[in-house]
């Protein structure tokens, strides 16, 4: 189909697009790579009247040290995340995942920022920003605030983004030497979204002290799963505890159910791609 008549606009900086959208208003729509919004203004799924791309805005991409943190900026694309030294560095997943979603003008063009304000339940980065423990940066004309990833994703599609906000930048602690994190998934073949992704992160030598494990695909929206965290909690580094622990895995979660795959087979493949993500950090 062809979409329905709209206006593009292209602002120059953050505080133009913030100027933009409050003008517009619910007219508006933000455009950053538009591998989400674009199909669904091809569909009429979405119309907006005005269209705000925010791709070409040089202050919100890049990758950054800082100190404790390190900064992804929001238009940062999938591939420079894949190919960056310092996520490679400090966060391994996020580096995998990088490489794992869509082909390769999907990681050219598509930003970070696009798929966690999209939210979509099979998109990659919303777990990775569970497990990674990550904070999002949100910025209004009445100025910034900080949101844990764990009050951002609020449901099928839905953020605690607000009318007239920008996800500026993404900002991650550096996890603790020694720690290992992988992600893994059971991709679905023409999109290479995730019918189950499995993201996971360890701390320790010998026993373990700190997990983080999050899942994308299985829910409504990501989410931590604690059975999963306490199963490993103090536990020893070994085949063992990671099969028991990953036996755990979407225990009294509400699994989705769709032409893909069933709640049950989703159940089962949330298993295996905890063990295999958990056995993969070994």
């Amino acid at each position: 189909m062809i979409p329905a008549q709209v206006e593009y606009y292209r602002p120059n900086n953050v505080k133009e697009a913030l100027e933009m959208l409050q003008k517009f208003g619910d007219d508006a729509k933000l455009l950053a790579g538009g591998h989400s919004l674009i199909p669904a203004m091809r569909l009429r799924l979405s119309t907006p009247s005005h269209l705000v791309d925010i791709a070409g805005i040089p202050n919100l991409g890049g990758i950054s040290d800082d100190g404790d943190y390190v900064t992804i900026g929001a238009g940062a694309k999938h591939s420079e995340i894949a190919n960056s030294y310092l996520i490679g560095e400090h966060l391994t997943m996020l580096a995998e995942a990088g490489n794992m979603i869509g082909d390769v003008q999907v990681r050219n063009f598509g930003t970070i920022g696009g798929s966690l304000a999209h939210a979509d339940p099979a998109a990659d980065w919303p777990a990775l920003m569970l497990a990674s423990d990550a904070v999002m940066v949100v910025e209004s004309l009445s100025g910034k605030r900080e949101v844990p990833a764990a009050d951002f994703f609020q449901g099928l599609f839905t953020t605690d983004l607000n009318d007239g906000e920008i996800l500026t930048e993404i900002r991650i602690p550096k996890p603790p030497k020694g720690t290992r994190s992988t992600y893994q998934k059971f991709v679905q073949p023409a999109s290479r979204f995730a019918i189950v992704g499995c993201a996971a992160m360890i701390s320790g030598t010998d026993t373990i002290y700190n997990s983080r494990v999050a899942f994308a695909g299985v829910s409504a929206k990501p989410f931590r799963d604690k059975g999963v965290e306490d199963a490993l909690a103090g536990k020893s580094i070994n085949e063992v505890t990671f099969a028991d622990a990953a036996n755990k895995a979407a225990e009294g979660v509400s699994v989705m159910s769709d032409h893909f795959a069933s709640e049950k087979y989703r159940k089962n493949l949330a298993k295996v791609y905890t063990k295999r993500a958990l056995m993969k950090l070994l």
